[in-house]
């Protein structure tokens, strides 16, 4: 049986995550250059229940307007759309680097049977926006009284 030596496992290592760091860029649309000016995005959401009357889903889109912010809810599925719009103040060759994503993007959430559509709201403030999913009286829990029998 022949003995394998690695020269250096660190190296090995190192040189995967430089693969693995160059697969997500590519996949992610960031160039070399880390320059990024346009293109689609995601913006980070949470989504959690408010105690038993609604589900909440809060949205991460700084920058933009309330004007650049779409939301409808039909079928069954909310939707969240707009567009984050690099600033014209500064022109690009004055850019040393870009890193925040810019460009469209659009958001879509399978609501379940007991959101009641018709009373949707949404706020947004700091950046934020909030989209409050009541649920429907029938699917709120209800406590029951129990009765002693005599």
């Amino acid at each position: 049986m022949a003995i394998v030596r690695w020269s250096d496992p660190f190296r090995e290592f190192a040189q995967l995550q430089d693969r693995m760091n160059r697969a997500f860029s590519d996949a992610y649309g960031r160039g070399d250059e880390g320059l990024l000016t346009s293109g689609t995005w995601l913006p980070p959401v949470d989504i959690y229940q408010d105690g038993n009357h609604e589900l909440v889903i809060k949205a991460e889109l700084p920058d933009m307007t309330r004007e650049d912010i779409d939301i409808t809810v039909e079928d069954g599925t909310l939707t969240i759309k707009g567009e984050k719009k690099l600033s014209t103040d500064v022109k690009d060759e004055q850019f040393h680097r870009i890193e925040r994503r810019y460009g469209a993007f659009s958001r879509s959430f399978s609501l379940p049977q007991t959101v009641d559509t018709a009373k949707v709201g949404a706020d947004y403030k700091n950046g934020v926006l909030t989209v409050r999913l009541p649920l429907r009286e029938e699917a709120r829990p209800r406590q029951i009284k129990v009765n002693v029998a005599a």
